[in-house]
């Protein structure tokens, strides 16, 4: 109950915050590209449920529905303003919008691309599928973008171990820290 109440707060409080920027990505993403402004991809959530996540877009449109890693040059499916999106992690600010419906949390595992079946089966072995996926979580601070599927699905077990308030809040402080200091992000 303490958590959910505490994602709903944040929530609310960064869409305040955010409002203007919101606006701003908005008509950025508008005039620089064409297609929609908002991404959805489908994405493993809690108990392997599918749901959709929403994310501003990044990709141009014939992008293929890999996770960027597997891309042999994803820069060449990068918008115009893609670049700036994923290295200030903006492009993450519609996932409030999965947050509100309870779909995500902003602490837990990163929810998992449907395809990604290593990740999957892997995660489930571990009883970590049965975690609310999180707009951030334990692998994120631990190397992001920088992680195997094996050293990931380590971090997420670890998370289930030690998960706590008081956890939560050190995973978000140094998620703070990493996106001011641009870490981890190679896209």
């Amino acid at each position: 109950m303490i958590k959910r109440f505490f994602d709903l707060f944040l929530c609310f409080l960064f869409v305040f915050l955010f409002t203007f920027p919101i606006i701003l990505i908005y008509l950025a993403i508008k005039f620089t590209s064409k297609g929609p402004v908002f991404y959805s991809s489908n994405r493993i959530g809690k108990n392997n449920i599918l749901f959709k996540m929403p994310k501003f877009r990044t990709m141009h449109l014939n992008a293929p529905a890999v996770a960027t890693h597997l891309l042999k040059n994803p820069s060449q499916y990068l918008t115009p303003i893609g670049s700036f999106l994923r290295r200030t992690s903006f492009d993450e600010i519609p996932q409030l919008w999965s947050i509100l419906l309870g779909d995500m949390s902003f602490v837990g595992p990163r929810p998992a691309l449907f395809n990604q079946y290593d990740l999957i089966k892997l995660r489930t072995s571990k009883g970590i599928h049965h975690l609310t996926p999180g707009l951030t979580g334990w692998a994120q601070v631990n190397g992001r973008d920088n992680l195997s599927t094996t050293k990931k699905v380590k971090f997420d077990a670890e998370y289930l171990k030690k998960k706590s308030f008081i956890f939560d809040l050190k995973i978000l402080y140094l998620t703070f820290i990493k996106i001011i200091r641009r870490e981890g992000i190679h896209h």
